[in-house]
C-alpha cells in the first residue's frame, strides 16, 4: 500500500494502539516519520510495519474531561486563575487552547522550542502574571543513554528552575511540567507543582492542560483533591503526579 504525508497510521509492531498522522517520508530509505494524533509523541516506523486507519479520527476523552464552573452559583462570581501555557508543539498547544476554551477559561499560549523556554520564561511570566504555567512539548526516555537518558526533561527542568526564580512559592505560582517520559522526580524536585511522567509513559496531548484547568477552577482557599484531578488525565498516575496544593480561583459576592 502507497502512503503518504497527512495519512492516519498505526503501527502493527505496537499492536496498533497508537493513531498517527504521518508528517514526513524518507523515500531513499522507505522511513515514515510519524506523530501521535492525541499522544504527545513522534516516532518512525518502515512501510511493512505501517497499517492505515480508516475510521473517523475521534477522541472522546476530550470531552469526559472537561471541567466548568458549577451552574448553580447563586449570587457568587468567579474569577478562575490565570494560565500561560508554552507547548514546544503547535498543534498541541491549539488541541489546549481548543479544550481550555470548551471550559470557559481563557489562556495564554506560547510555541516556543524547549530549548529556548528556559531563555524566554522570565520574559512571559513578568508580561502576563499568570497564576498556572504550563511547560510541555515532546520528550522521550531512552533507556541506554547512561545518565543522557532524557531527549528535553534537562530543558524543562531548567524552565522549572527559573520559574521558581521568579516566584519561590507552590502556591503563588502553580507549574505544571513534563511530556512524554519526562524525568518526573527530577522536575518535582526542582519546583513543579505537577509532572509527567512517574511510570515513564507517553501521556496524552492534553493532560496538562486538564491538570491547569483543574487548577483554575478550584477555590483559592480549598485543598485541591490530588488524586481525582490525576485521575482525571488519561493515564492516572502513571502519567502525571503531583504535589497538594490549594487552587487558584477567588470567588466574589455578590454577581
Amino acid at each position: 500500500m502507497d502512503y503518504k504525508i497527512g495519512d492516519y497510521v498505526t503501527r502493527i509492531s505496537y499492536n496498533n494502539d497508537i493513531i498517527f498522522i504521518i508528517i514526513d517520508i524518507d523515500l531513499n530509505n522507505s522511513i515514515y516519520y510519524l506523530k501521535g494524533c492525541s499522544v504527545r509523541l513522534y516516532a518512525d516506523a518502515y512501510i511493512d510495519d505501517l497499517q492505515k486507519y480508516e475510521d473517523d479520527i475521534k477522541d472522546d476523552f476530550i470531552e469526559r474531561s472537561k471541567v466548568e464552573l458549577p451552574k448553580d452559583r447563586d449570587e457568587y462570581f468567579y474569577l478562575p486563575g490565570k494560565i500561560l501555557h508554552i507547548d514546544g508543539d503547535e498543534d498541541y498547544l491549539k488541541k489546549c487552547l481548543d479544550y481550555y476554551e470548551s471550559c470557559n477559561l481563557k489562556a495564554i499560549g506560547k510555541i516556543e522550542d524547549e530549548d529556548n523556554v528556559p531563555n524566554m520564561l522570565k520574559y512571559w511570566l513578568e508580561e502576563y502574571n499568570p497564576s498556572i504555567v504550563v511547560i510541555t512539548g515532546h520528550d522521550a526516555f531512552y533507556k541506554k543513554r547512561g545518565s543522557d537518558s532524557y531527549k528535553n526533561s534537562s530543558n524543562f527542568i531548567l524552565s522549572v528552575k527559573e520559574a521558581r526564580k521568579f516566584e519561590k512559592s507552590q502556591q503563588k505560582l502553580i507549574v505544571i511540567a513534563g511530556a512524554c517520559q519526562s524525568n518526573y522526580e527530577e522536575l518535582i524536585k526542582a519546583g513543579a507543582n505537577f509532572a509527567s511522567s512517574p511510570k515513564r509513559i507517553n501521556i496524552h496531548a492534553l493532560d496538562p492542560a486538564i491538570i491547569a484547568a483543574h487548577m483554575a477552577l478550584t477555590d483559592i482557599s480549598k485543598d485541591i483533591d490530588l488524586k481525582k484531578i490525576l485521575e482525571s488525565t488519561k493515564y492516572g498516575v502513571n502519567g502525571v503526579g503531583g504535589i497538594k496544593t490549594k487552587g487558584t480561583m477567588y470567588i466574589g459576592y455578590p454577581r
